[in-house]
């Protein structure tokens, strides 16, 4: 009896978490939907500009990055200083098409997009992909972690 009591509690749990997840992915309004892409151009016009200030704005405190070379930066200091000797190294313009942003709760979002690195030192350009993820803090939308990924060739069949 009590594996049946504990099987009921699972099933409820996961019921709650899963209309939980479809009523977080309803609730974006398009005003959030607006306010988290600027957030993510801001972002990259911060790093163009090199403006520590302005990057370290759009960051919460305990922010973390997991850029291509497999490097982790912990921390919104770390996060902007390896950014900025990241831009210095490599020179080259950045670029985040947004293609999708999925509501993960109320107040936390996930962000998919194409991150385009032109004009890189050597003349060579990088087509990644980028994950976000940004939080609503009591003063606005947040980034609090970044991966950053470099696609591999397709293994041969």
């Amino acid at each position: 009896m009590r594996f049946a009591s504990i099987h009921t509690a699972l099933a409820a749990v996961f019921g709650i978490v899963s209309f939980s997840s479809a009523t977080a992915q309803d609730a974006l309004s398009p005003k959030d939907d607006k306010t988290i892409r600027a957030i993510v151009q801001k972002y990259v016009a911060a790093r163009e500009a090199s403006d520590p200030k302005a990057i370290e704005a759009l960051f919460t405190k305990d922010a973390d990055q997991l850029v291509s070379d497999g490097t982790y930066r912990k921390g919104r200091d770390a996060l902007v200083r390896g950014m900025l000797e990241s831009s210095k190294k490599t020179g080259g313009q950045r670029s985040i098409t947004v293609e999708t942003i999925r509501p993960l709760t109320e107040n936390v979002v996930m962000v998919d997009g194409r991150y385009l690195q032109t004009g890189l030192t050597g003349g060579t350009q990088r087509d990644m992909r980028t994950s976000l993820v940004l939080v609503r803090e009591a003063d606005g939308w947040r980034i609090a972690a970044i991966r950053n990924m470099l696609p591999a060739a397709a293994a041969a069949k």
